[in-house]
């Protein structure tokens, strides 16, 4: 009795996870169909911000030399100031955008629109630096990020990466398209390589006696699969792939950067800044902080754009979305950058 109960509970489980695998196929699929609905009303509900930096950091500069100098010296810092303030301002301008990435480069839409704002206004003496942060993800993603930011090359305005924290795979794919890249001394950069991955639990599902069919039209419409059962014709298309999206990435890489050595570089493997230095990967050991005030310093005006969305209230509908996402790894193989 205790065995067939035992038995019974591992069936109804498996049963379980086929049908809640098959609802979020399902759901995904009409997910898609909705997806560019969504986007547009998404950004229907956003709006850009523009920023001037530098009066809080020269307030607040001001406010401490005020306590820290005599009263002589903080007056002839006062006065030296008013002389720049009157002498005539450089024209170039700084625009600066921020990029915070996650897996699936869901900001890539906001970059858009902070990009397009950017080419409006700026000018050919005008620089564009673009903070990113991001450790990669899907490679479409990351691909159009990248597109991005080749408009500003395209526009022929300099175009600067900065990198506080960590710019690797699809973030680095990112950054490559800068003139220039400036990395914190232990930023993590790099990472020039492809994974993929999918589960499958075709054998529980055997051993069970279920079995799912899948017919396709195409001998590599589907290689790897979550249910079905996965053939050695199908693993090796599906490292055939990952082999063709890194030579790609490599290529990209070198069109920006030519004097990388990529049999050195291109192996998947991540550098801190200061080694990146020696490796050709980034051209200058610095944060944006310092980067961003040594503008200031010269008198030049920077301003920083975002685009704003609106975000939906209500924590289950955050937590919702979260697990689709998280369902939808699952049932999918990814080639993640």
């Amino acid at each position: 009795w205790y065995e067939n109960f035992i038995s019974f509970v591992f069936f109804a489980l498996s049963v379980v996870l086929v049908v809640v695998a098959i609802v979020f196929v399902v759901g995904s699929f009409f997910s898609l169909l909705a997806k560019a609905k969504h986007e547009v009303a998404e950004l229907a509900k956003g709006r850009l911000v523009i920023r001037k930096l530098g009066d809080d950091y020269k307030e607040t500069k001001s406010e401490i030399l005020e306590t820290v100098l005599d009263k002589k010296e903080y007056k002839n810092y006062t006065k030296e100031q008013k002389k720049t303030a009157k002498k005539d301002k450089p024209e170039n301008k700084v625009f600066v955008i921020n990029f915070k990435g996650d897996i699936h480069a869901s900001q890539v839409e906001g970059l858009r629109e902070e990009v397009s704002a950017v080419l409006a206004a700026a000018k050919v003496n005008d620089e564009i630096v673009v903070r990113i942060d991001s450790p990669g993800g899907v490679v479409n993603g990351y691909g159009f990020a990248a597109a991005q930011l080749e408009r500003i090359r395209q526009a022929g305005l300099t175009l600067t990466i900065c990198i506080d924290q960590v710019a690797a795979s699809g973030g680095y794919m990112m950054s490559a398209v800068g003139h220039k890249i400036i990395s914190a001394p232990f930023a993590i950069v790099g990472s020039i390589g492809v994974i993929g991955q999918v589960p499958n639990i075709h054998d529980l599902l055997e051993k069970n006696g279920i079995n799912v069919e899948m017919h396709t039209s195409g001998e590599f419409k589907r290689t790897l699969t979550t249910m079905g059962k996965n053939t050695e014709e199908g693993r090796e298309k599906f490292k055939q792939d990952l082999e063709n999206i890194h030579e790609l990435f490599k290529k990209h890489i070198l069109a920006y950067r030519p004097s990388l050595d990529m049999q050195k570089v291109g192996t998947g493997e991540y550098w801190f800044g200061k080694d990146a230095l020696e490796l050709g990967l980034v051209d200058k050991i610095q944060t944006y902080d310092d980067y961003i005030i040594e503008h200031l310093n010269n008198n030049l005006d920077v301003y920083q754009v975002e685009f704003v969305i609106k975000k939906e209230k209500g924590f289950l509908k955050s937590k919702l979305a979260m697990i689709k996402k998280t369902m939808t790894n699952f049932l999918y193989a990814r080639k993640i950058i």
